[in-house]
């Protein structure tokens, strides 16, 4: 049997944290292999497609993305059981020292290009064959907030602001900006919410949230001196549309007495009609004391409704939030994690660079992350990182 080096994205984030470190560097398998808790995940899969083949008799949308989401799943993971069983019967033929020489070489040729391709393959698979996180089939909203750095801090909130709308351009996502209120001098904003309506968007964008943290000179810098400032990004899943048509639903969701609503004139510019109505609205959720307070809309119920769905994202986060730390406590080791009120990413504009703190990965084109089109990438690179940590938690359940 031969002993072949295997780099794969699975082996580098996960089983270098697992194995001792002298073998680390070397993977001693012929054929590229799935974790087996993964391994048993793509079984329970393949159940779980069967049972939903069956209820889609009757059309049904939410049980359909749900089917489409598992059969590209088991497609792949149908190529990669095709890929490892040609590699097996390749090597085969490579460690008989007794095969025609020239059919040995080709067959070393061919090995040479599936191996990385079914390494390729699993690096796919690996995050989508982990238990989903909740809410990851949802819309999402952004919130995002100004930090440390006065002006400056509001400008780089814009930027991010335009960063998501741009990354929600590239992959051709609806979008649409709830509220928006920007500082005195127009230049920067105090607040933005965000809401992209594009199923399955809060599992891509939910590693978002946390502190972003930018270097560069202001324009009002007149010593050209680097200043650090910082915006807080919160991704929460959209649980309903926010329009009036969903507000007696919203409202059923809580207790009689669980939020208290509040109407009062809403402040700003807008005109008359903004200054002498009662079109604002404030909730307050009393067990959590969190509030809301819309007022963009002209209308009372229709701020009503916005602010019943920001209301609901907010608590599916809290409870996503407190379910982690339950998780955590199972753990027999500790893995690193990232608060969401640590610094997360740094925008260096002197080096052109992007750094994420969780994985560690710098992206040298930071005009395209502020684009949207390199966003992805350090995306990805996340949930790499991610995916370490979270294979580790299986495993230590299982332990």
């Amino acid at each position: 049997m031969n002993l072949l080096f295997i780099e794969s994205t699975m082996i580098r984030s996960a089983y270098c944290r697992l194995l001792p470190r002298r073998v680390t560097r070397f993977y001693y398998s012929t054929v590229p292999q799935l974790h087996p808790l993964l391994q048993q995940r793509a079984k329970d899969l393949q159940q779980e497609h069967k049972a939903l083949e069956s209820k889609l008799e009757a059309y049904d949308a939410d049980l359909q993305i749900k089917f489409d989401t598992i059969t590209s799943i088991l497609d792949k993971v149908n190529k990669l059981t095709a890929l490892q069983e040609e590699i097996s019967e390749l090597e085969a033929i490579t460690s008989n020292k007794e095969e025609d020489p020239e059919l040995t070489q080709e067959a070393t040729e061919e090995l040479e290009k599936l191996i990385p391709q079914a390494n390729k393959l699993i690096s796919k698979l690996q995050n989508q064959l982990l238990p989903p996180v909740k809410y990851s089939d949802k819309k999402c909203i952004l919130e995002l907030r100004p930090g440390v750095g006065g002006a400056e801090a509001g400008i780089f909130t814009r930027d991010l602001l335009n960063m998501y709308i741009n990354f929600s351009n590239v992959n051709k996502w609806p979008y649409k900006i709830i509220s928006e209120t920007k500082t005195s001098g127009g230049g920067g904003i105090v607040e933005a919410i965000l809401a992209i309506d594009y199923p399955g968007a809060y599992n891509i964008l939910r590693h978002e949230s946390g502190v972003h943290r930018v270097q560069r000179i202001p324009q009002t810098e007149t010593k050209g001196r680097i200043h650090t400032s910082t915006a807080a990004v919160v991704v929460l899943p959209k649980l309903s549309e926010g329009n009036a048509n969903s507000l007696k639903e919203d409202e059923r969701s809580f207790a009689p007495g669980e939020v208290r609503i509040d109407t009062m004139r809403a402040g700003g510019k807008g005109g008359q009609h903004v200054n002498t109505t009662d079109s604002a609205v404030r909730l307050v959720h009393i067990p959590t004391g969190l509030i809301v307070i819309q007022q963009d809309e002209r209308s009372q119920p229709q701020n009503k409704a916005k602010a019943f769905a920001i209301l609901r994202a907010r608590l599916a986060e809290k409870e996503r939030i407190d379910e982690v730390e339950k998780q955590k406590s199972l753990r027999t080791e500790q893995v690193s994690t990232t608060d969401r009120s640590d610094k997360i990413r740094t925008y260096n504009y002197p080096q052109h660079r992007v750094t994420d703190h969780r994985c560690g990965y710098s992206l040298h084109d930071l005009d395209g992350c502020m684009n949207g089109e390199k966003l992805l990438e350090l995306i990805e690179k996340v949930e790499d990182w991610e995916f370490g940590n979270r294979l580790a938690e299986m495993i230590a359940k299982e332990k």
